[in-house]
Parts: C-alpha cells; structure tokens; sequence
C-alpha cells in the first residue's frame, strides 16, 4: 500500500506538446532560426528604421539583442508565427489581440498558420512600428537589473496561461462527446433502426409523430429540438461542464448560468446542466444558476450507472417525446 497518491501526469504531457508547437513557431528558439534568414545588414537597418531609439538603447545597455523585443518586416515576413512570440512578451490573449476592436484580425494567420495574407502583407511595416511602441513602454517599465531574464521568462508565463485554456477546453469538449454519445444510447435503445444519425445530431419521429433532434451545438453544448406545425420548438438546452477539481466548480458553474441565460432568450423551454457534483451544495448551486432545472453528476452520466444516468434517461425520453 502507498502512503501518497499524485495525480496522472496527463495535463503535463498535453501542455509539454502545447509547448513543443511554440518552440518552432513563436519562442525564442525559433527567433534564433529566423534570425539567420535575414541579412544582418537588413535587419540592422530595419531596426533602425522600425524599433524606438530610447528602447534600442535600454537593449544595448544589458547587452540584450534588439530582435528578441522589436519586430521588423522581414523578420516577419520569414518567421510568421513570431507575431506570436511579441504577443506573448506583451503579456496579451490570442481572444485580445486578434480582434476587430485592435485591428489585428488580419494578422491571426500568422501566428496560427504561419501565412502572411495579402492585406496583412501590406500592413506589415505599420503593424512593426506600432507594436514596437508598446515593446518600447514594456522594456523601460521592467527592472534594467533582471531584463534578460525577463524579456526570456514573461513570454512563458502568458504562454501558460493559453495552454492551460486549451487543456481545460479538450476536457469540455471530451465531455461533451461522451455525454452525447450516452444521450444517444437512451435513444437507440427506445427508437433502434428508426433512428438516423449524422455526425452531430440524431434525429427520430416521437411517438406524436413529429420529427425531433438531438445535436451537439456550439452554445449551449447539446440541445433538443422539435417541429412542430413546421415550427422548431426548442425543448431542452444542456450545458455540459467537463472539469473535476472541486475549487473552480462554482467558476464552471456561473458558465452554464450565461449559457443557460442566453438559451432561455432563444426560446428555449428547459435547462440542465451536467457536471461533476463530487462535494458540492445542490442547493447552493441552484442559487448559483438559476435557469437549470436538471442537475446530472458528469461521471454518473458518462458511466451510464448511478442516480443521475437513470433521471437523465427519464428527462430524455420525455422531452424528446419517445
């Protein structure tokens, strides 16, 4: 018998990976190879051109290469995806930074794909001399004493926080396939070879004669749709939370309260949410999120066994009129 228990190593491995794709594309290890694709004359000359005086000098102070701050066309235009690293060393989101509201859409493509599009090609220049200016204000605002380490570490710790959002958001979207997957079990097991499946939806004839669906949605995660006179009555919006550690259950569930929020303005007549109840206060989180009428433990659900898997079966069966 062991004395201690740790947790899988699974989130270290995904985040490792995370940061695997980074190192080729928008740290500094692939700075180091887009270096060597510019001329040392050109880039010499671009900074001169592109990256603030006063910031040059606060580099050259610590000794520091201007290029691990300042961005240059060329050093874009043959590294794309470094748009990604002066992103990162400025501390800002992908969801800030490539929006209309900045006017940095046009540049998404090159930190995801590593493409420089034709209007993002024409705004390259401009795009050099703008976000150099918000790397100047960053550069004099640091200590001069742990620079290096900074200008090297800060990139990091913003990159951290994104592969933790997209280690949380597989995790949803794993839950939600296998909490469809067993909706899909009650239905095949009441409707069998009159059901018709696609991808993301399940569609059969209730026993009213209408047609109804159930399909996996964007926002609210899965819902439950039926036509009638040749309307669609929206009958059942599902939230489907996929995380487990207990300290941000009520973060999770005030998520489901704004879907489940917006799904009653679209029409929607009933709300549950499924997600892992391990420890939690039922009537706190009916507080919490008021617009969920039906609260499914996500294990129970998943295991098809338990309290939870037998009511989500009822509620199925009834609103989808089989």
């Amino acid at each position: 018998m062991t004395l201690f228990r740790f947790p899988p190593p699974g989130r270290q491995v995904f985040i490792q990976g995370f940061l695997a794709a980074y190192r080729r594309t928008s740290l500094q290890q692939a700075l180091r190879v887009g270096v060597t694709r510019v001329p040392a004359a050109v880039l010499r000359d671009e900074m001169l051109r592109y990256a603030p005086a006063d910031g040059l000098q606060a580099l050259q102070i610590r000794g520091i290469r201007d290029e691990t701050v300042f961005a240059t066309p060329s050093l874009l235009r043959e590294a794309p995806g470094l748009l990604g690293y002066y992103r990162l060393l400025l501390g800002i989101s992908q969801k800030s930074f490539y929006t209309t509201k900045t006017g940095l859409s046009i540049f998404r493509s090159m930190e995801d794909r590593q493409v420089v599009g034709p209007t993002a090609k024409e705004q390259l220049d401009y795009l050099c001399q703008q976000i150099n200016l918000a790397l100047r204000d960053l550069v004099v605002a640091l200590p001069a004493d742990s620079l290096p380490d900074d200008i090297e570490q800060l990139p990091l710790l913003t990159l951290g926080a994104q592969a933790d959002g997209a280690w949380r958001g597989q995790i949803g979207q794993k839950a939600t396939a296998n909490v469809f997957e067993a909706m899909v079990v009650i239905i095949s097991d009441h409707k069998g070879q009159d059901m018709v499946r696609t991808g993301s939806s399940v569609t059969v004839q209730n026993s009213a004669g209408r047609v109804v669906t159930l399909a996996l949605a964007p926002d609210p995660d899965v819902v439950i749709r039926e036509t009638v006179n040749g309307q669609s009555v929206y009958k059942a919006a599902i939230e489907i939370k996929g995380g487990t550690d207990y300290a941000n259950l009520h973060n999770r569930v005030g998520e489901a309260e704004k879907s489940h929020q917006k799904a009653r303005a679209d029409g929607a007549r009933d709300c549950w949410t499924v997600i892992s109840l391990d420890r939690a206060d039922i009537a706190k989180l009916k507080q919490e999120s008021p617009s969920t009428r039906e609260w499914f433990d996500l294990n129970e659900v998943v295991e098809m066994d338990g309290p939870s898997w037998d009511r989500l079966v009822n509620v199925t069966i009834t609103a989808m009129g089989i």
